[in-house]
């Protein structure tokens, strides 16, 4: 890491390989994005709303969300507080509780049943109702697991489906890993400056 990157994207990178578990089932995160919260114009917080108020708070809480009004999506506030930088966990590989994931995603292949934001959440069980738990808490329906003690290599490129800032390369997956989600960018996206 360098002193130049964003804190943001420092704790975004060092999400990669870590376990979050939820509502018994634990994935070790292989995808993630970056947010730089109220300098992002890409981030749910670039404007503070009612919505987005919890990236506002202290890090290291779950901020879940709707994508298009049909799928959870879950995120790690990562702060600093005010700033309201988070990190949506785009992908995952289901390393404990499969034949709950398998149930709650209804028969795909076990490669996919966490990748993408909205399939991580539903293999997870995190809804609305896990807004706001505390991650680093024992004892909590979703947490976050320490660092591995080897990172693995990681690969960085753009964003997924925004339309602000689409080039800032704040995406991070374990390179070469099978449940990395497609990249898709965004056909209202423009050409950063």
């Amino acid at each position: 890491m360098t002193s130049e990157q964003p804190d943001v994207v420092v704790r975004a990178r060092s999400l990669l390989g870590r376990h979050l578990h939820g509502h018994d089932v634990t994935v070790r995160i292989t995808e993630v994005e970056a947010y730089g919260g109220v300098l992002d114009p890409a981030s749910h917080a670039f404007t503070r709303t009612a919505r987005s108020e919890i990236m506002y708070g202290p890090p290291w809480r779950l901020y879940v969300y709707r994508s298009y009004g049909m799928h959870w999506c879950a995120n790690i506030v990562t702060g600093p507080t005010e700033q309201a930088a988070a990190v949506l966990v785009r992908a995952g590989e289901v390393v404990d509780g499969l034949d709950v994931a398998r149930e709650r995603r209804g028969g795909v292949p076990d490669v996919r049943l966490a990748r993408g934001p909205g399939n991580l959440a539903q293999a997870l069980g995190i809804t609305g109702a896990d807004l706001g738990t505390p991650l680093l808490q024992e004892g909590s329906a979703v947490r976050l697991g320490p660092e591995p003690a080897t990172p693995p290599p990681i690969t960085a490129g753009p964003r997924v489906g925004v339309s602000k800032a689409a080039d800032v390369p704040w995406r991070f997956w374990v390179t070469g890993d099978p449940t990395v989600s497609a990249y898709r960018r965004s056909p209202r996206a423009h050409p950063d400056l």
